[in-house]
């Protein structure tokens, strides 16, 4: 298992200053194993919810983990929800010291019931699979072709990264839905996310996928706000600028790891990958999450007019204005309508952000950065 000493050092932190941290992320991307390391050496507790023997010893969760102090881990929160409201009473109690660390399977009731019920007095880390900081940089490729699930990226051969990705898949469908409470038909949500995956990294159009399916706007709606609710889609919203155009309106989707965008495309490794028509869509996604993943800002848009003109990536850094446009080229160029945006959006500084050899200056507000120079990408934001 490859080091995470950035989520080790986000939960010390948390953990010091609130008395509830929620570590929240997709099935199988870490989360118990991180909880084990960051464990190791501190007297605690540990709770896995998917074990009966366990979960019958919560039946009075306020009495058995108000005994208790040091870290108290509680995995899978999830599958007890009655948990939010006893913790809520036992970290308010005076002079308590517990630290008490829930993971979770996102899911809509998790986040609804940590946001209400601990308000104040929780807080949340978004966990995903591995990324170019914990690969290394010159590992870039085998993480785009196989995605950052820890069992994919680190299987033996480029079959087991498949087979386990095809696994991952129908499990999650047969098994982690209906968990969640939630009634769909493994099938019909198979084919919709197959189609979304066709769609990776364009605007949403409810319309086009019911027709497709045979369903109702509103049903295909609900499916999305299912798979963005379990980390599996990203919806990235639209900015809206005052400009004299008409611009778009709708959110793009992105599958946030590449390793099941492929699964579901039918790309079995690389050589496959470079030839498929959507390559470029899926470096896009690729690149983008690696974005986020290093810079965290609180929000993050894409701008795009109907009448042509579009910046990939929008968010404030560094108390900075940052635009950054995705190119699958080792010799991007910038074109005018792309300039233009940049302007009319009052951009202070475009990254375009490709497979380059090195990093160079196009002019005084745009620069181009290798995707695997991306760790160093706040400072070169905060210098410019």
């Amino acid at each position: 298992m490859l080091a995470r000493p950035d989520y080790l050092r986000r939960l010390e932190v948390s953990t010091a200053r609130a008395p509830v941290t929620a570590l929240l992320g997709p099935r199988q991307c870490g989360k118990t194993t991180l909880a084990r390391q960051f464990a190791a050496g501190r007297k605690a507790t540990r709770f896995d919810l998917e074990s009966e023997p366990d979960i019958r010893g919560l039946a009075n969760p306020e009495l058995v983990l108000g005994s208790l102090d040091g870290l108290v881990v509680l995995d899978e929160v999830q599958r007890m929800p009655k948990l939010f409201p006893a913790l809520r009473v036992l970290v308010d109690r005076p002079g308590s010291r517990t630290r008490f660390l829930v993971l979770g399977s996102a899911s809509p009731d998790l986040v609804r019931g940590v946001s209400e019920t601990l308000a104040g007095r929780v807080e949340l880390i978004e966990m995903s699979g591995f990324g170019l900081d914990e690969t290394g940089a010159p590992q870039w490729r085998d993480l785009w072709v196989r995605g950052g699930f820890p069992r994919s990226y680190l299987a033996a051969s480029d079959d087991d990264s498949l087979a386990w990705r095809d696994s991952f898949v129908s499990t999650f469908l047969e098994r982690d839905v209906p968990q969640l409470g939630i009634s769909i038909p493994a099938a019909a949500m198979r084919r919709f996310w197959t189609m979304l995956a066709h769609s990776h990294g364009q605007t949403w159009n409810a319309s086009n996928l019911a027709r497709a399916l045979s369903l109702s706007d509103k049903t295909v709606r609900r499916y999305l706000d299912l798979l963005a609710g379990t980390f599996m889609v990203r919806q990235l919203q639209p900015w809206f600028h005052n400009i004299a155009k008409r611009q778009v309106k709708a959110p793009k989707i992105y599958l946030r790891d590449t390793g099941l965008l492929h699964t579901l495309l039918g790309i079995p490794h690389d050589t496959a990958l470079l030839s498929h028509p959507r390559v470029g869509a899926s470096w896009e996604g690729f690149a983008i999450e690696q974005i986020l993943r290093v810079l965290r800002p609180a929000d993050a848009w894409f701008w795009a007019a109907h009448g042509g003109g579009e910046l990939d990536l929008l968010a404030t850094v560094e108390g900075r204005w940052t635009g950054f446009e995705i190119k699958f080229s080792e010799s991007p160029s910038v074109s005018r309508r792309t300039r233009a945006s940049a302007k009319a959006l009052g951009v202070d500084h475009l990254f375009v952000v490709c497979p380059a050899p090195r990093t160079y200056q196009v002019s005084e507000r745009i620069t181009v950065v290798p995707l695997w120079e991306i760790g160093s990408l706040r400072e070169r934001i905060g210098s410019v």
